[in-house]
């Protein structure tokens, strides 16, 4: 019996493959950017004049915006404007998931837009070759105050029952279209005070779109202590009623609110107590996916080197190859270029988030962005140092 073959070496570290794509004045682009994301005080107030900006009209603000913040981590106002980013990234061999980054309005009117932009993404995954995913977030489609309610146990009106039932037919829509054209669908988590309804839709999809492969994947955010066990839940389901399960793995998105409302409701919080807890549940999550991948197909959304090179070398222990088509791995857009870039290289499959929407819709996204990569420990830094090496590396030529 022969060993299975080992995948190349990879290096995050290589900054070469890492901006492959990226010309020197890109670099020097992003480079400018990053060392302001840096600056927490600049990022506040800057944050708070663009908002401004943008409200009153002053002249150039969106052309500012567009070509600096919103071009490092949008593709485009529309899907049309998406497609050279999707066509560069697919010359690397990265995929796109195409991400609507427009809040709705609450109303039935907002939430059919809503679904009929999704069903556009579907489609155009659907034409490309380069476009693996496709995305959505119940609330996206659906009232999140009926969606506590359900969760709560508490009884719908008969109005509150109707709307519900035209929220559903607009999930069942995105799922058939997308098992229709065999493109997988991504169901974004969401607060934990309404996830649990979310998670149960997400079954009932699986249960009825997944049975020649995994086409609907719920996420689970590893920073609740309670995920690594809807994953299992999820699984035995699946095992028992003939399905396959798709899992999208992130770390979480909501953790101050969460936080904020369990206090203010007076229960206890679902997250974590540590970052190091989260990692190690993380990592849990992708030993428990790769045990079981021939029922899970599974992405690991995840922007922690050291989580990825686990995976890289879980895989490689379980003698799948990186080019398995039931692992993924995915980053935003204009984030982690050293993670993405380097594994499509050595052959994993790997997919950018790409949101898109009109530039004033997408702001709430773009400030999170912002504020996260100031938040989160190093991540700014870690950016900059690296574009900062690859910079001092073309030099040096």
């Amino acid at each position: 019996m022969t060993a299975p073959t080992l995948a190349p070496p990879i290096s995050f570290d290589n900054t070469q493959i890492a901006f492959a794509a990226k010309s020197d004045t890109q670099l020097r682009k992003i480079y400018g950017l990053f060392a302001a994301m840096n600056n927490n005080g600049l990022v506040k107030t800057g944050s708070s004049l663009m908002q401004a900006a943008l409200k009153w009209g002053f002249p150039g603000t969106k052309f500012l915006i567009k070509h600096s913040i919103f071009e490092q981590f949008c593709g485009g106002e529309t899907i049309a404007e998406c497609r050279p980013v999707v066509a560069a990234l697919g010359r690397y061999g990265i995929g796109t998931i195409l991400d609507y980054s427009v809040e709705g309005e609450g109303n039935d009117a907002s939430y059919d837009r809503t679904r009929d932009e999704l069903l556009a993404t579907i489609e155009e995954a659907h034409r490309s070759a380069h476009i693996p995913f496709s995305v959505f977030k119940v609330t996206g489609v659906a009232s999140a105050a009926i969606l506590e309610k359900i969760q709560a146990g508490q009884a719908l009106t008969a109005v509150e029952q109707a709307a519900h039932a035209r929220a559903v037919a607009r999930v069942e829509a995105l799922c058939a279209r997308s098992h229709q054209y065999g493109i997988r669908l991504f169901v974004d988590a969401e607060e934990s005070w309404f996830q649990h309804t979310i998670d149960a839709l997400a079954d009932e999809m699986m249960a009825k779109y997944n049975h020649e492969q995994a086409i609907v994947w719920n996420t689970y955010q590893l920073y609740r202590h309670d995920r690594l066990e809807a994953l299992q839940a999820a699984h035995d389901a699946g095992a028992q009623a003939g399905y396959y399960v798709g899992a999208k793995l992130v770390r979480g998105a909501y953790m101050e609110k969460e936080a904020r409302v369990a206090q203010q409701r007076g229960y206890p919080t679902p997250i974590n107590p540590s970052k190091q807890v989260t990692d190690d549940l993380y990592d849990e999550a992708l030993r428990y996916c790769v045990q079981h991948v021939a029922r899970i197909s599974f992405c690991a959304g995840t922007h922690n080197e050291a989580s990825s090179l686990l995976l890289t070398q879980l895989m490689q222990e379980a003698g799948l190859a990186p080019g398995d088509t039931r692992v993924w791995f995915a980053q935003l857009y204009g984030m982690s270029d050293n993670l993405s870039y380097n594994l499509a290289h050595a052959g994993y499959h790997v997919a950018k988030y790409l949101p898109y929407g009109p530039v004033e819709s997408v702001m709430p996204y773009l400030l999170r962005r912002a504020n996260e990569n100031t938040a989160i420990a190093g991540q700014s830094s870690r950016e900059f140092l690296l574009v900062q090496r690859e910079l001092r590396r073309r030099r040096s030529r």
